[in-house]
């Protein structure tokens, strides 16, 4: 927070900043643990997945507190990655149908209820994963419509070409912006 207020401070122009979680706690995922290839327990709708909607609302209102706000939230950082990761990474893993339903059901309705005017960002992972992650969540209307825009990263670009991924993602859904949100340089070994 000390930081963020001094670049806030420092810019000449207002910073929007956006927020992406790595896990939920331990006691709400299949695996018991923040770590590994768990998903949130149960199903959309349900007590683990309106809880974990909420912690997005406390998140937000704690900065609030502190006069920090948030642009955007991303409804998970890397959904495949609890699949493919590591078992000592932070994830939980989701399916894009898992995401859609979260969204629909649980945390695009506490953002809609929030006092806050804080945008939704979904995938928030590679761009290898769309049109199809896209077309699953939203081409649910109810998603959609608490869905702002869609959150890629790069690490896997070289595989597949930005007209195959991101221009045809543009025009099945030209409402919805594509946003990078996570880059690195020298994230393979070789």
């Amino acid at each position: 927070i000390p930081l963020l207020r001094r670049a806030l401070a420092m810019s000449k122009r207002p910073l929007l900043l956006f927020a992406s979680p790595w896990t939920a706690p331990a006691w709400m995922k299949s695996n018991g643990d923040v770590r590994g290839k768990g998903t949130l327990k149960g199903k959309a709708g349900d007590k683990y997945h309106k809880t974990w909607a909420n912690y997005f609302i406390k998140f937000l209102d704690e900065y609030a507190k502190r006069n920090v706000t948030f642009w955007a939230v991303t409804a998970q950082n890397e959904p495949l990655a609890g699949v493919f990761t590591p078992p000592q990474a932070p994830t939980i893993a989701f399916t894009a149908a898992q995401q859609r339903d979260f969204i629909a059901q649980d945390l695009g309705p506490a953002l809609a209820r929030s006092p806050y005017r804080t945008r939704l960002l979904m995938l928030d992972d590679q761009r290898i994963y769309l049109p199809h992650w896209a077309k699953v969540v939203l081409g649910n209307a109810t998603a959609a419509r608490y869905v702002a825009g869609l959150a890629v990263h790069w690490y896997l670009d070289a595989i597949v070409p930005p007209a195959w991924s991101l221009e045809a993602t543009h025009k099945l859904f030209p409402d919805h912006f594509l946003l990078y949100t996570e880059a690195c340089t020298g994230f393979f070994m070789f």
